[in-house]
Order: structure tokens, then C-alpha cells, then sequence
């Protein structure tokens, strides 16, 4: 048998000053191995010994780092063990893959013992027909919770929010915020950071920290303790600019309020770091061509997602053969050409990705507006036209040394300025001209920019070379 190895994944004797064990997040790969092989071999009893009071984040690393058929004979093990919160760290297809052989009635009492916010996340990632079926079986206020939070847009300030909050009548005095927050333990949310204040009509008012409340005298009246500067959110809002609004106003809370402006959620920083973390990941993924996270797709689905974006690659390939075509003469009589000007072009993509990623950045954030848009253009013109220069002084030398060819290392340096300087104006401008479209420019930039560099260095390079060496 391997080595114990504590609930946390660290091994119960382990030295002392090795910083590395004592400060590790998350579970180590030995004790998932141990369990991986306490799986194998049926130790129902020794697992759920050593996963018992596992912390929910690392009962779904664990789940997620073992092999399909472990995955589901763990869940059958911890069925009774398993925080329900544990099912709310899984991507879609995961989730899918193991609640499939669960009845909604035993679905739903898992739900159950999420927050408002928790269930709708992960009830939006079930498949529509489940999703009835379950909702169903919910309690009466969280089903009432979810049915509303699905009437929202999606990646909505409604979707996220939560709806347990703390709210007080503005003509309550700080002693009677403190004895009905004390009264009401048990049914106030599990983490709050504000009280907020409303009006007869539940309109909101403002907020006041937890701190200002303990702080002030029991007479004041709370509706006085209100922060000059509170923010609302609107429903409807998306998701991202949420985030933006945590950000710039760095809130640990914000109140979710109607058309109407009346109090009915609030969003809490945990949340917004989901959300800032989700907004990063799709980003990433969709300038790699991938719509959706699919490490847990069958094959076949993750081929249907992957083959429109290769088929449109392989388009673009085709137009850079397209343009090598009128000058196989020129490659014919001078054979070192073919080796050097994949050289040229990949310099001109890794550039403009490089610029590319900045800008879309900047888009997402909106440090980009039309104020400085054309400063960030030329900036990037300018950094191209530099960076080709240097460069091209590398491929003067290099070549010249190499080849013994003071002519094809020239060539080689024009087309590297040419092309670099292409690159970082087609970096700025492309993703530009796609938000401008109502195209989002991290799912599309990338195929278009490699297009241009591609096309701008081998005209660059083999038509100097025509020019100037035949």
C-alpha cells in the first residue's frame, strides 16, 4: 500500500522545513495516486476515511484528476460523504457525465443545499430536458429562486446574483440592526459584508459595512451610516461589466436591484472571481478557435467543435500558397529562398499576436476607447517598425555569414521590417474593426492576422528577391 497521507493530500510525516508540502494547495499527486489505488481495489471504508470532511474545492480536484471509471466509483463511494457544493466546481460535459445516473429527486436534494446563486449556476449547465425534472423536486423557495434567476439574460447580473441578502427598514436605529441580526442568525446568509437599507417601498437606499454598524452607537440611526457613494447593480447588466464595476470600485458587495430600483439580490466578491476567471478562460479559448472547454468531451464532440475553425484555416492556407504560386520561378533558381521565408512570416504572426493580445485585452477592459485609439495604433506601428529594424540587422549578419550573401541577408532585413510593421498595425487595427462589426475580436482576430502576416512577408520577401536577385 502507498504511503498515508492526510485530507489535505499532504503526507502525514512530512519534513518539517519542506516549505513545498506544508504550503501546497490543493491535493498532492500521491495522495491521489493512494486513492486511485484504494479505488482499485474496493476500500470503500479506507476512502471515505480519508476523504471525509474533504473541503468541497478539493473533492472535485480529486474527482476531476482521476480516469472516467475511478471518477464515477468515487462518487458512489463519497454518494453520503460529498459536499453538495462539490458539484458546483464541475464544467458542463463533467457535470452531465456524472449526474447521468442520478434521478432528478436526488439531484435536486443536492441542490437544495446550495445558495441561490450556486443552484442556478449549476442548473444552466445540466441538459434542458433534466433541468425540468429537477426543478421540480426543488424546495418551494429555491425552486421560486431559480425559475426567476432562468427568466434573466444570460451571464447577467441576475444569474449570478445571490438572493439571501440582509436588508433593514431606513428608521431602524443600529441597536435594533444589531438585536435582529443577532435574532435572525440562523436564517441570514451563511457570509455578508452589508446591510442594506431600503425604503417602505424595498427600494434601495444604500449600504452600510458590518463594520460601521458595530462600530456606531445603538441609538444613531442606521439610514445615517449610510456611505456617500453607494452602487447598485441593474439586473440585466452583463456579467463582465460587473466585474469592471468590482474592480474599479474595489466592493466586496453590491446590492442587484429592478427596474424599479427595488432590492432583490446582491453579488458578492467570490462570485465576481468566477467571473473573472470564466471571462479569462473563454477569451483564451476562443483565440485558440475553441468555443467551449472540452477537456471532457467524447472525441467525436470535440471534433464537430474543432473542424469549422481548422476548415477556415485551412482556407487561409491555400491563399498563402496562392501567392507562393507567382513566384516558384524565383524559388526554382534560388532553392535557399524556400528554407528562409517561413522565417519572415512566423516573426510577422508571433508579432501580431503579440499585439493582438494587448489590444483585445484592452478592448475587454476598456482601456481602449476611441480617445486613444489611434495613439495605441500607431504605438504598435511604431513598435513593429523597430522591433523589424533590429531584427533585420540580425538577419544582415546572420546571413551574410551564413550564406556568404550580403544581397539575400538585405532582402531578408527589408522584409522583416515590411512584415513586422504589417503585424503590428494589423494586430491593432484588425480587433479594432471587429468590435467596431459587433464581432467578438477574441474568437476571430487570430485567423485574419495570421492571414496578413503570412501574405505581407512572402510578398515582402520573394517579391524583393525577384526583384533584386534574378
Amino acid at each position: 500500500m502507498t504511503e498515508e497521507h492526510d485530507k489535505t493530500g499532504a503526507p502525514k510525516e512530512a519534513d518539517s522545513d519542506d516549505a513545498a508540502e506544508l504550503h501546497q494547495v490543493g491535493l498532492t499527486d500521491a495522495f491521489i495516486r493512494e486513492i486511485a489505488g484504494l479505488i482499485d481495489e474496493d476500500y470503500t471504508d479506507r476512502v471515505q476515511e480519508l476523504c471525509r470532511d474533504m473541503p468541497a474545492p478539493d473533492a472535485a480536484e480529486l474527482i476531476v484528476k482521476l480516469d472516467g471509471g475511478r471518477r464515477h466509483k468515487l462518487v458512489e463511494m463519497l454518494e453520503d460523504e460529498l459536499h453538495p457544493e462539490t458539484f458546483s466546481y464541475f464544467e458542463r460535459d463533467l457535470l452531465n457525465d456524472l449526474l447521468e445516473h442520478m434521478s432528478g429527486k436526488n439531484i435536486a436534494a443536492i441542490v437544495n443545499e446550495l445558495d441561490s446563486d450556486d443552484a442556478i449556476n449549476l442548473i444552466t449547465r445540466l441538459d434542458e430536458e433534466r433541468q425540468g425534472n429537477i426543478i421540480r423536486h426543488l424546495n418551494r423557495n429555491l425552486r421560486a429562486a431559480v425559475e426567476e434567476g432562468l427568466t434573466f439574460p444570460e451571464a447577467s447580473a441576475g444569474r449570478m446574483m445571490q438572493r439571501e441578502f440582509v436588508a433593514v427598514p431606513q428608521f431602524w436605529t443600529v441597536g435594533k440592526t444589531v438585536d435582529y441580526l443577532r435574532a435572525a442568525a440562523a436564517t441570514l446568509p451563511d457570509r455578508f459584508y452589508n446591510v442594506f437599507i431600503v425604503d417602505p417601498m424595498h427600494r434601495f437606499i444604500g449600504a452600510v459595512s458590518l463594520s460601521h454598524v458595530l462600530c456606531a452607537q445603538h441609538p444613531v440611526k442606521i439610514d445615517t451610516l449610510v456611505e456617500e457613494e453607494h452602487v447598485s447593480v441593474p439586473v440585466t447588466m452583463d456579467q463582465e461589466q460587473v466585474a469592471m464595476l468590482f474592480r474599479r470600485k474595489d466592493l466586496l458587495s453590491a446590492p442587484v436591484v429592478d427596474d424599479d430600483d427595488q432590492l432583490i439580490g446582491v453579488i458578492t466578491v467570490d462570485d465576481v472571481v468566477d467571473v473573472i476567471q470564466e471571462e479569462a478562460e473563454e477569451d483564451l479559448l476562443k483565440m485558440g478557435g475553441v468555443s467551449n472547454p472540452d477537456f471532457f468531451s467524447p472525441p467525436i464532440s470535440t471534433v464537430k467543435a474543432r473542424f469549422w475553425w481548422l476548415f477556415v484555416n485551412l482556407g487561409t492556407a491555400f491563399l498563402d500558397t496562392f501567392v507562393i504560386s507567382f513566384f516558384t520561378g524565383t524559388i526554382q533558381k534560388i532553392v535557399v529562398l524556400a528554407s528562409l521565408m517561413p522565417v519572415v512570416a512566423s516573426m510577422g504572426g508571433n508579432a501580431g499576436t503579440q499585439t493582438l493580445a494587448v489590444v483585445v485585452r484592452a478592448i475587454a477592459t476598456k482601456d481602449l476607447t476611441d480617445a486613444n485609439t489611434w495613439r495605441t495604433v500607431l504605438k504598435e506601428l511604431l513598435v513593429g517598425s523597430i522591433n523589424g529594424i533590429l531584427f533585420g540587422i540580425v538577419m544582415i549578419v546572420g546571413i551574410t555569414i551564413w550564406y556568404h550573401n550580403w544581397k539575400l541577408g538585405g532582402i531578408m532585413a527589408a522584409a522583416m521590417v515590411i512584415n513586422l510593421a504589417a503585424a503590428g498595425l494589423s494586430g491593432a487595427l484588425i480587433p479594432l474593426a471587429l468590435h467596431k462589426t459587433g464581432f467578438d475580436p477574441a474568437n476571430s482576430a487570430t485567423v485574419f492576422l495570421t492571414t496578413v502576416t503570412d501574405v505581407v512577408g512572402f510578398v515582402a520577401f520573394l517579391g524583393l528577391a525577384a526583384w533584386l536577385l534574378t
